[in-house]
């Protein structure tokens, strides 16, 4: 099964990267826009997981989220990887408390438990919108966005889903647990 970690943020702040990106959704050519339900920050993507050890990652993942307080995070500036000149990825960033110890944490957590990682680049906190089969220059898009600045909101735990591919891409939430109270609480 592909498994992967992951924040969800509050429907109230995706309500509003919504609203923002809305007018934009089907027109621009070539973007594919994936349904609302499968939002997600990415901390560590695992790739295959054979199910038996499903049970060791989910104990090290537990005990390396336990570690790590809850995070005061919002949504700011859109942009695309490669590059916004000539991207396959359309992202809204994330700014606010940092996620590279927690990133590093669950990803260590999965290494130990013998979750394969393909994802070993650093971590660039953002929420995936859109996609592109080829390279698209998408700096009007970028550009028409540059003033959303979304509402602050915290990240109080992580999730261990699970996706399947298919035509249309399900996740489902196997686990989830809760990152320590905020240290300003």
């Amino acid at each position: 099964m592909r498994l992967f970690a992951a924040l969800v943020p509050p429907d109230e702040v995706l309500d509003e990267v919504e609203r923002a990106i809305a007018p934009h959704v089907g027109q621009v050519p070539g973007l594919r826009w994936p349904d609302r339900a499968t939002w997600h920050i990415t901390l560590g993507f695992f790739g295959e997981v054979p199910e038996r050890a499903l049970p060791e990652l989910e104990t090290r993942l537990a005990r390396a989220v336990h570690r790590h307080h809850a995070l005061d995070l919002a949504f700011a500036g859109f942009g695309a990887f490669s590059s916004v000149r000539r991207a396959r990825v359309f992202w809204i960033g994330v700014t606010g408390d940092s996620m590279t110890r927690l990133a590093d944490s669950v990803r260590a957590g999965a290494r130990r438990a013998g979750a394969a990682q393909t994802d070993a680049k650093p971590l660039h906190p953002h929420l995936t919108l859109a996609r592109a089969k080829t390279e698209t220059d998408l700096r009007p898009l970028v550009e028409s966005l540059s003033g959303f600045s979304g509402s602050p909101w915290r990240a109080e735990a992580v999730r261990l889903v699970r996706s399947s591919g298919g035509p249309q891409v399900r996740y489902e939430s196997l686990a989830e647990w809760a990152l320590a109270p905020a240290e300003r609480d």
